[in-house]
């Protein structure tokens, strides 16, 4: 490869190093690369949200964000949410809540509120909805997705440490 540089990072509690280009975008290396399809491509300019991942704890949409830049960082995607086949609290409240139709952006608001809810534990709906303003839903009109969101909040706070880990940390 023409210029290419050697990352090492971790995605879904695996450790990764691969030769990359530059140039390619973390979403490209997700999908492409590891494989990991469930980080979708939308807008290509950071408007719609689909392709939002966690890196070092951070909602970030992926598709602006070089994979070079995450050398050394800890990322998850939608895959990563869920620990010993036991789906992730958002996951189960989306479910539930019938928060998604035909699921496009639905990983990434799953990430985004990951990540809000580890930061506000006990939302409004006001407060869930600036949230998700980065993500776009062209189904749903978000009724349920707030739903959702404040039902997995409720589970959250519910559960031990009200934090779930992800993954666990594998070496390929």
């Amino acid at each position: 490869m023409l210029g290419a540089h050697t990352v090492t990072l971790s995605v879904n509690g695996a450790s990764y190093t691969r030769e990359i280009e530059p140039t390619l975008l973390l979403v490209e290396f997700l999908r492409e690369t590891l494989s990991l399809t469930g980080t979708h491509v939308g807008c290509d300019t950071s408007q719609c949200g689909a392709c939002t991942v966690l890196v070092d704890g951070r909602a970030t949409k992926s598709c602006t964000m070089l994979a070079v830049q995450t050398d050394g960082a800890q990322v998850i995607t939608v895959e990563g949410l869920a620990k010993n086949g036991e789906l992730h609290p958002i996951q189960r409240a989306f479910a539930k809540e019938h928060g998604l139709q035909c699921g496009f952006c639905t990983p990434g608001l799953m990430i985004t509120a990951v990540d809000f809810l580890e930061r506000n534990a006990s939302p409004t709906d006001a407060e869930i909805r600036h949230a998700i303003e980065g993500n776009l839903c062209r189904c749903t009109g978000y009724h349920n997705i707030v739903n959702a969101i404040r039902s997995a909040s409720a589970e959250m706070r519910q559960t031990a440490g009200a934090r779930p880990k992800v993954a666990a940390e594998v070496t390929r």
